[in-house]
């Protein structure tokens, strides 16, 4: 197994979900806005210190429609042209959506300037929609989004990131949504996940389809639940061709088998292996070509580890948020002790560049 190397402790403000490296080696960072004092949702890390990204203005929005400024960021990943993307819920405290909101940002890191905004029509981000994470095929233009709705309905997004025309494919497919007990009950720190009022009530977490990666050749998305020890892969082909009915889509869904635990995260490699966090063990785990599964890294600090971003330096970046000590989890009493953390740990590849 790897080594965890700290790359920045977060010791007070609020808790981060994703990470993004440049090919340069920069650094940024997004905090949703989940009940904790969000200042800015998307920062750089410039000298150990967080600067608003891409600058204070955009990270002061008028309202959650406002398409001009980030409302509450999910995820950042860096795409094979070495773009920044911000993907906006546009969802603070998971609130319905209004259109505006929920969209794609474009930043060139070049001139450290919005190049593109792409946001999303009613019929494809729904009141629900819940905007997780983001990949990209830059030979044909298009990102994979999914769409984790606490309850559902989940699916993926598929944008064509040059007209900015976007449509859903695996709509409310079992494959996205999440398993509930008895089928699945994920044990965090020796503790069932679940929410928790603090009246004693306990019910079910639903979010759906969370963590996404792409395969090497571009040929497969890969995609799984927040609770499901399951993940699934899906023809890109067909996502793309709008010609393809939805039934044909889903027909070229695969059951990958166990992960091993539940995931958050999904990252994959230009050596054919994909990546996943796990929240139940503390680890992060990869599949090899052949199916076989191996730990990469297991430590005790990776508690709740969130979103990865395999950076063109070799290392795997992860955040580690103890999302899990939330009060919504812990029956009114927040949990989470400082610090947060960015980890990362070396891997003998380099990421998928489709470009």
């Amino acid at each position: 197994m790897g080594d965890l190397e700290r790359v920045h402790s977060f010791d007070d403000g609020p808790m981060p979900t994703g990470v993004g490296v440049s090919h340069s080696g920069r650094i940024f960072v997004n905090f949703p806005k989940w009940g904790d004092d969000v200042t800015a949702s998307v920062v750089e890390l410039v000298n150990g210190t967080t600067v608003p990204y891409p600058d204070n203005a955009w990270n002061r929005p008028s309202g959650n429609d406002d398409a001009d400024a980030l409302v509450s960021v999910q995820n950042i990943v860096v795409d094979p042209k070495d773009r920044l993307w911000i993907l906006d819920t546009g969802s603070p405290m998971f609130a319905p959506t209004e259109p505006g909101g929920p969209k794609l940002v474009c930043v060139d890191l070049a001139t450290d300037t919005v190049m593109k905004t792409i946001t999303f029509p009613a019929e494809v981000a729904l009141p629900t929609t819940y905007l997780n994470d983001v990949r990209f095929d830059l030979r044909r233009n298009v990102a994979f989004i999914t769409d984790s709705a606490d309850g559902g309905p989940n699916g993926i997004i598929v944008v064509d990131i040059n007209s900015g025309e976007s449509w859903r494919r695996l709509h409310d497919h079992a494959s996205t949504k999440a398993r509930v007990p008895p089928e699945l009950v994920a044990i965090v720190e020796g503790r069932v996940f679940a929410e928790r009022s603090p009246d004693g009530d306990v019910s079910p977490v639903t979010m759906g389809s969370d963590g996404v990666a792409i395969s090497s050749d571009g040929s497969r998305l890969w995609y799984c639940p927040l609770l499901s020890r399951r993940w699934y892969s899906v023809s890109t082909d067909a996502l793309i061709d709008r010609a393809v009915s939805d039934a044909d889509v889903a027909a070229t869904v695969v059951d990958e088998g166990d992960k091993g635990g539940g995931a958050d995260g999904l990252e994959s490699d230009d050596a054919g292996r994909l990546y996943a966090t796990s929240y139940e063990h503390n680890a992060i785990v990869r599949r090899l070509p052949d199916g076989q599964l191996e730990t990469v890294v297991h430590d005790p600090r990776l508690m709740w580890p969130d979103t990865m971003a395999l950076a063109t330096d070799g290392y795997l970046y992860v955040t580690a948020n103890q999302l899990h000590r939330q009060d919504k989890y812990q029956g009114g009493r927040d949990l989470r002790m400082y610090p947060y953390s960015i980890f990362r740990t070396p891997v003998d590849a380099g990421p998928v560049l489709l470009k």
